[in-house]
């Protein structure tokens, strides 16, 4: 895995979190990468445009993905650090290795997960960040019914 490898994955979930925020959703992105660098899936929150709270960037991308004899070897690619619920999908399935586009306006679950062995790159992207601030100071009342603040 490279640095470019990673740039072009990351433009996918950033791809995925503009469509999602162009339908009226959280703008989070996520695409599961399979160990030869082929796109298995790939998704968006949408959780606001499908009513489903259990629609995140990561669980969309790996719902897409289908199902796999082994996540060995995968990489989780999202534009935000992964909350705890799908840091916890990123263990359960033994998914090798997280790229994050940016960890500044939410930190998930992604130190929890180094210290478990998942490969943890923060990219800190200027990109991702901006998507996210000026989503959250838009839509706060969205923001903070995503992440569970009440």
């Amino acid at each position: 895995m490279s640095a470019d490898d990673e740039a072009a994955w990351l433009a996918i979930a950033v791809e995925e979190a503009r469509a999602g925020l162009a339908e009226g959703g959280v703008p989070i992105g996520g695409a599961l990468i399979g160990p030869d660098g082929a796109v298995l899936g790939r998704g968006r929150n949408r959780r606001v445009q499908d009513g489903d709270p259990s629609m995140h960037g990561e669980t969309a991308a790996f719902k897409a993905a289908g199902r796999q004899p082994s996540y060995r070897g995968t990489t989780m690619v999202t534009t935000l650090s992964p909350c705890w619920y799908c840091s916890g999908l990123i263990r359960q399935f033994g998914i090798s290795r997280v790229v994050i586009g940016e960890a500044r306006t939410f930190v998930g679950g992604h130190d929890w997960l180094a210290e478990n062995g998942v490969e943890v790159v923060l990219l800190d992207d200027p990109g991702c960040l901006q998507m996210m601030t000026d989503f959250i100071a838009a839509y706060p009342e969205v923001w903070n019914e995503d992440i569970g603040v009440e």
